[in-house]
This record gives structure tokens, sequence and C-alpha cells, in this order.
């Protein structure tokens, strides 16, 4: 795929694409993130550092804080390029607002993700099932999203 296409598709909310156009696009998307999301759940044990029985200096925790760094930066562009791809497609559809309807997955998908750092961290105030909504919530988005973009028929009379 040339510059021109990949600017199009992701650096810009405005014009519409139709749902193949779509699904490979998202699936691009999935396809960057899947390996280094694997590549976290490896070193996020190693995220864990107690004083008390580890080294101040523990090159596998200086590892992991490294990477979540890079990784976060990798979501963060993911997420804006996703918003960006599905607002095209909602706009093709015509769905109205656009924008707004290509970010409740994303949005749900972060905050699903902070639910489950914080989560443990402060289990005796926040319980699992504040964790297993906000995967529920999540998913239930995404599938929206997926059925509503990449598979369900387009309507002549919404263009």
């Amino acid at each position: 795929m040339d510059a021109e296409r990949l600017r199009f598709l992701y650096r810009t909310e405005e014009g519409r694409i139709d749902r193949a156009t779509w699904r490979r696009g998202a699936g691009a998307l999935v396809a960057l993130l899947l390996p280094l999301t694997l590549i976290w759940f490896a070193l996020q044990p190693y995220s864990v550092h107690d004083l008390a029985t580890t080294p101040f200096f523990a090159p596998m925790t200086i590892l992991a804080y490294a990477y979540v760094i890079f990784y976060a930066f990798v979501v963060m562009l993911t997420v804006v390029s996703f918003i960006n791809l599905s607002a095209k497609r909602f706009r093709d559809r015509g769905l109205a607002p656009p924008l707004g309807l290509a970010s409740i997955a994303p949005l749900l998908a972060l905050v699903a993700g902070a639910v489950h750092f914080w989560q443990p961290r402060a289990a005796e105030v926040m319980s699992r099932w504040y964790v297993w909504g906000a995967d529920a919530l999540f998913v239930a988005a995404a599938l929206w999203t997926i059925y509503e973009l990449g598979w369900r028929e387009d309507d002549a009379a919404a263009r």
C-alpha cells in the first residue's frame, strides 16, 4: 500500500470507504497490535517490583517498564488510526455522528485496559465485577462495531 493510501485511511477521518476496505484496514491494525500485546503479557509479571524481595535495579523490571511506555504509545496511535478508519465507514453508512460512533469501542477498550491494570492494585475497593463489567461493555461495543462496519449490508437509502 502506498503512503498516500495509508495517510487517507489512518490519518484523517474525512472521506468514505466500503466494508471490505474497513475490514482490511482494521485487520492490519489488529495484526500490528496483537504481537505487541503478547509481548506485554510476557513482560507484565516483571512490572511488579517489590524492593523488599528484589534488587533496586532489576534488568527485567527496567525492560518491562521501558516496553510498556513504547506499547502505550503504539496503542494510542492505533486507537487514533482505528477511529479515523471507522469514522469513514460510519459516514459511508450514513450514521451520525461518525467520529463519535467510531470512538465508542476504542474508548471502552482503553477503559477496560485501565480497569484490568488498576483492579489488582486496589482490590480492597474495586471488586472483580468492575473488570467483568468493563469487559462486557467493550465486547458488546466491539461486536456491534465489527458487525455494523464490516458485515452489515449497505442500505441504499442511507446514501
